[in-house]
């Protein structure tokens, strides 16, 4: 297929990469020149501008940071209305599900089909083509190009209609981020009482508190390889994502009227731990400092 991928970052660099791997035409836009030239070097085309990137797409691919970039591009910049009618756009940022509908609604007005896919898996399910995706829109759309997610990921789950796909990233976030802050906790704990942390987790791992953190970015340095938490908290999913990610559950559970007190919990948690530590541009598992300020350091 011929496909325009809008936002080459962590997250849309590996996958945009394994898009080219498969032998797709891609064609990627980005505004940070050194993101472009990493998608170029495994056979992408780099396009100068997003409606250059869509030019000519079956189908165009977005991972963009939050709600106000993806209504602002297609909207507000007008990258709809040079989009071929019979594309298909899979936004796979994480934003607010209203904003999903809305987009998708000024699509459809253009005879074209929208979907909005966030992704679960981190850069590590990135990288390796190993995501989640969470599919929000027409079930029949979806199967079209379901063979290119199946390329980008392991699993593929239609959530519903329009913007489902985001409500069930905004919920999966929520649980995600309480999960690593308690992980991070009962570490501290471990380690504070003279357990190794390795040996605790692989504990954790086996008992009834074993859960994905533990499993797959265990967040105490030097526990497990390839971790964000194992190089500084460099790349992997920010602190300052995860914020928003936990803002915008926290708005639909007021529009919805739930009660999400780990979920408000949580948010407070990362927000702190962005201002004492200036952690915005880390990894969220480095909430790990924010417990035990010493984490991994003997």
């Amino acid at each position: 297929m011929r496909v325009g991928f809008i936002g080459v970052g962590n997250m849309g660099g590996p996958m945009a990469r394994n898009l080219a791997a498969a032998g797709h035409e891609v064609a990627v836009h980005d505004l940070v020149p050194e993101l472009v030239a990493a998608c170029v070097a495994a056979g992408a085309a780099a396009a100068g501008s997003a409606r250059a990137a869509v030019a000519d797409a079956e189908v165009v691919v977005s991972m963009l940071p939050a709600s106000k970039h993806v209504h602002g591009l297609y909207v507000e910049e007008g990258l709809l209305d040079v989009i071929d009618p019979d594309a298909t756009v899979v936004d796979c940022s994480t934003i607010a599900p209203a904003t999903a509908r809305t987009v998708a609604a000024e699509a459809a007005e253009r005879g074209i089909d929208m979907l909005d896919a966030p992704v679960s898996g981190g850069t590590a399910g990135a990288a390796n083509a190993t995501l989640t995706f969470m599919v929000g829109g027409d079930g029949a759309v979806l199967e079209r190009v379901r063979p290119l997610l199946d390329q980008m990921g392991a699993n593929v789950f239609h959530a519903g209609g329009r913007g489902a796909g985001q409500t069930a990233k905004v919920c999966n976030n929520m649980l995600l981020a309480a999960q690593m802050t308690a992980t991070a906790e009962a570490l501290a704990l471990g380690v504070a009482e003279g357990l190794d942390p390795a040996t605790l987790s692989a504990i954790m791992q086996r008992s009834s508190g074993g859960n994905w953190p533990l499993n797959v970015y265990n967040p105490w340095p030097g526990v497990m390889e390839g971790v964000p938490a194992s190089r500084g908290y460099e790349g992997g999913f920010l602190v300052d994502l995860m914020i928003k990610d936990l803002e915008l559950a926290l708005d639909a559970a007021s529009a919805s009227g739930t009660p999400v007190a780990m979920g408000s919990l949580a948010r407070n948690l990362y927000r702190l731990h962005r201002r004492v530590n200036d952690a915005g541009g880390l990894d969220f598992s480095s909430i790990q400092l924010l417990v035990e300020p010493g984490a991994g350091q003997n």
